[in-house]
């Protein structure tokens, strides 16, 4: 059977967690409607604006960069030229300063993780991108300073930390669910089908129902019955345990805010709208189906 060897290292980590309880709500606060930062660049930050998480794709900036200097740096070893090992110098820069916006952004990220073994990996993650910056920055002061054989072996340390560091954020993504879409297994159904007596929907209530095993989010405002996925894109929270905010709902989880219109996103740190269904009430009974818009 496959393991996972530096995940099962990590979850072992118990000195991890005092950290992430003192950094994790700094960071939040700072995010928050009181923070310093805000939540309008918060939202830039998680990529709300993107509709794609925005570290993910700063990511490839410094594993691009640093991946190219470690080619470079062979190549001037071997052949002596200057130019090449230019080439690397200005790779590990552009690296770095990839590395600036992808962590970031990632600390972003993180602050709307919940407990458990995700803050943990990923606080390793990020604790490992630190320590490859590191020794990145070191590797281009030696070879400033014409060490270049010393910058070439940091570099080369940078280079490992930062590909276990990746291999991380891989588990968090593909393993942990984190950064993708949690409405995407979800299938409205093709045809309208009953979901909950007309009269049983109180007045700005939200109301969760199922639709062929799809949870679905109900609300009646005034007229008009809105219906859109009761599941949270970012992380899977609960909208029928949210905020009713005129024409919106607010998460319980981490606040986003989603258009009862539309579904699309008013605030972060979701990036992904919510589906929008089809609603018509025939028989005093409310039906739903796939949105034909």
């Amino acid at each position: 059977m496959a393991t996972n060897l530096p995940v099962d290292v990590i979850k072992k980590q118990n000195w991890l967690e005092p950290i992430a309880d003192r950094l994790q709500p700094t960071i939040a606060g700072e995010l928050g409607a009181g923070g310093s930062i805000g939540p309008k660049v918060a939202d830039i930050l998680h990529g709300t604006w993107l509709g794609h998480p925005l570290h993910v794709v700063l990511t490839d900036v410094p594993l691009g960069s640093w991946t190219a200097a470690a080619v470079l740096d062979v190549l001037e070893q071997k052949t002596g030229s200057r130019v090449i090992g230019r080439g690397a110098d200005a790779a590990i820069a552009v690296g770095l300063i990839g590395a600036a916006g992808a962590a970031i952004t990632g600390l972003a990220d993180w602050s709307k993780i919940g407990g458990g073994q995700p803050r943990r990996i990923g606080l390793a993650h990020g604790l490992l991108n630190a320590t490859a910056t590191a020794c990145y920055v070191t590797s281009l002061c030696l070879r400033q300073i014409y060490s270049r054989r010393a910058g070439r072996r940091f570099a080369l340390l940078g280079l490992v930390v930062s590909s276990l560091a990746a291999y991380l954020g891989g588990h968090l993504v593909f393993k942990e669910k984190l950064g993708v879409d949690h409405t995407a297994d979800y299938s409205p159904p093709e045809d309208f089908v009953p979901v909950l007596a007309e009269a049983e929907l109180r007045e700005n209530e939200l109301r969760r129902v199922q639709a062929n095993g799809m949870p679905v989010l109900l609300v009646r405002r005034g007229q008009r019955i809105y219906a859109i996925a009761e599941t949270c894109a970012h992380l899977g929270g609960p909208l029928s345990e949210g905020k009713l905010e005129d024409a919106t709902v607010r998460c319980p989880w981490h606040g986003s805010r989603f258009s009862l219109e539309d579904g699309r996103v008013l605030e972060g740190p979701s990036v992904h709208a919510q589906p929008v269904l089809d609603v018509r009430v025939r028989d005093g009974q409310i039906e739903v189906r796939k949105s034909s818009r």
